[in-house]
């Protein structure tokens, strides 16, 4: 029978355990060279203390074998139906039924929470197509019942980029940019700037195309910023940030760029225009500012990886424009359940998968 344990993110010995599985699980599908958190930077989430978000982190066993882990995040300000949902199978392992009977086990604990809206996601190499068939996370994500919400584009940038090409683009974008001046730093985000760059990056979430998820637009939050801050530095990773102000200093436009200190990579993060400000090349101008920023401060640094919706044609223009190629695919799938009373499967706790499944 599986046994699934919600452990202890101070517990050295099972986040390294839960940490073993999802990288394998990850390389196996993705390929040995891709991308993941560390073993450091996922353990140092886990471990935030915050209350925009509940962090589980799961481990299950068949026989006293660890098998599969898992994960469990829970908005707790905003998206308040919904659960986001990962498993990972041993790589070894799998074909025996662990990861579905996991799975039932972590929808079971969302419902019991109040959750209405699963959302879980793959990726795949871009070679292999959009529609993902025949993939396995794609295919075990509709068996399942999720239904592929939003299809996105992991784009790869290989460093340095030539300064010849960021004069060219700078340029061309100088020509519409107008009154707007750009400010650039290292770090926490200038206190005359946070509130209005918390605002873009609240809107990120609703104002990038986001398919079929249902998703409600997320309240603006100063000191989540700084918890987030707080916990890069935490990670061994380094912000580089990038605002477009008006002529009485208004943020209109923001751009960021998060450098892993443990695997020597940057990964875009937002990247966001207000509305009334569109049509002065805004975008590409924060981002050339940024990532010449980043190519005077962190030259080791080998790529930058970005994700875009696929329909987000715009910002993957800016993006090939810069030099992105598409290295993966990234599905978010999402599925509609009932909420429902009952037991909740939280901290220090542990059962049999049938048994909090039913």
């Amino acid at each position: 029978m599986l046994e699934l344990t919600h452990i202890d993110p101070f517990d050295t010995t099972a986040v390294d355990q839960w940490w073993d599985i999802y990288a394998a699980a990850e390389r196996a599908d993705r390929g040995a060279d891709t991308t993941v958190w560390t073993r450091n930077e996922s353990r140092h989430e886990l471990q935030q203390n915050t209350e925009a978000i509940e962090r589980r982190a799961y481990l299950a066993r068949i026989d006293g074998e660890i098998v599969a882990s898992a994960r469990l995040a829970l908005p707790q300000r905003d998206n308040m139906r919904t659960a986001a949902l990962g498993v990972h199978v041993a790589p070894s392992l799998r074909r025996r039924g662990a990861g579905t009977a996991v799975l039932s086990a972590l929808e079971t604990a969302a419902q019991a929470a109040g959750r209405s809206i699963l959302t879980s996601s793959a990726s795949w190499p871009y070679a292999a197509g959009d529609d993902g068939d025949g993939i396995p996370g794609r295919e075990f994500a509709r068996r399942h019942g999720y239904a592929l919400a939003l299809g996105d584009v992991q784009s790869r940038l290989r460093l340095p980029v030539d300064t010849e090409l960021l004069d060219d683009l700078e340029r061309e974008a100088s020509a519409h940019r107008g009154e707007y001046a750009l400010r650039s730093w290292i770090g926490s985000v200038p206190k005359a700037l946070v509130r209005e760059w918390a605002e873009l990056d609240a809107a990120l979430e609703t104002e990038a195309p986001i398919g079929d998820l249902d998703i409600e637009p997320t309240s603006v939050d100063v000191s989540e910023v700084r918890e987030n801050e707080a916990l890069l530095a935490r990670q061994n990773r380094r912000s580089y940030g990038t605002a477009a102000v008006d002529a009485t200093g208004r943020v209109v436009a923001y751009t960021q760029l998060v450098v892993s200190g443990d695997d020597g990579n940057a990964y875009q993060w937002g990247t966001l225009v207000r509305r009334e400000a569109r049509g002065h090349r805004l975008g590409i101008a924060v981002k050339i500012a940024n990532l010449r920023m980043l190519q005077q401060h962190a030259a080791s640094t080998r790529s930058v990886y970005t994700y875009n919706a696929g329909v987000n044609t715009h910002m993957l223009d800016i993006n090939r424009a810069l030099g992105f190629a598409p290295f993966e695919h990234l599905a978010e799938f999402q599925k509609h359940v009932q909420r429902r009373s009952g037991r909740d499967f939280g901290r220090s706790e542990s059962a049999t998968a049938t048994e909090i499944a039913t």
